[in-house]
Order: structure tokens, then C-alpha cells, then sequence
């Protein structure tokens, strides 16, 4: 809770006149009223991604991205062999933007009732 706390007064101090929103998840940490107190003494809004929704939250989509590049079906005969596997998935992204982008693209469907 005090790392998010610092986090939001890092960013204020960075930026201390423009408004800001930070996007988070439904982390418990994020959510305490510590934090809240903080962001509205900073004034920054936190805007929470809906619970259960990870198909909103760019993360997944990137670990996803990760498991589906590195890991799936895959054995690693040590621990270090596995870390590097990963750190290398993701050093190379920027090469690989058309996955990049595919995955991290906003396209979603709306219902209406």
C-alpha cells in the first residue's frame, strides 16, 4: 500500500499541473482507503477496471502473449533457463510488433439490453 502511495506522489511531483488518471485493477492494495486518501490528496482520480475482466487489463494480454511465445509446452531444465526465456520473449518485442499490436488493440464489442 505504501509502495502505491509513493508511486502517486512520484507521479504528482512529476507532473504537478496536469490532471491525471491512473487505470488500475482490482488489486486490494490499490483499492485500500489509504490510497484513496492519498490520490484525492493529490488530486489524482483512480479509474478501476471492472472485477473479473482481464481481457481491459493490457497485462494480461501481454503475459499472455508471453506463455503463448515461451512457455506453453515448453520445459526449462533449471530455474535460470526459464527467467532467461521470458526476459528474452520480452526484450523482443519491438521486433515482433505485429503480435505486439494485435494483442494490445482496444477492439471490443458493446451489448446494449
Amino acid at each position: 500500500m505504501r509502495s502505491v502511495c509513493e508511486l502517486l506522489a512520484t507521479i504528482r511531483e512529476k507532473h504537478p499541473h496536469i490532471a491525471i488518471t491512473l487505470i488500475m485493477d482490482n488489486a486490494r492494495y490499490q483499492r485500500c482507503e489509504l490510497v484513496r486518501e492519498q490520490s484525492r490528496r493529490l488530486d489524482i482520480e483512480l479509474l478501476f477496471l471492472p472485477a473479473y475482466s482481464p481481457n481491459l487489463n493490457l497485462i494480461e494480454r501481454l503475459w499472455k502473449l508471453v506463455k503463448k511465445r515461451c512457455l506453453t509446452n515448453r520445459y526449462y531444465p533449471t530455474f535460470t533457463d526459464f527467467r532467461h526465456a521470458i526476459d528474452d520473449c520480452l526484450n523482443t518485442l519491438n521486433s515482433t510488433t505485429e503480435d505486439l499490436h494485435s494483442l494490445l488493440i482496444l477492439n471490443f464489442q458493446f451489448y446494449s439490453k
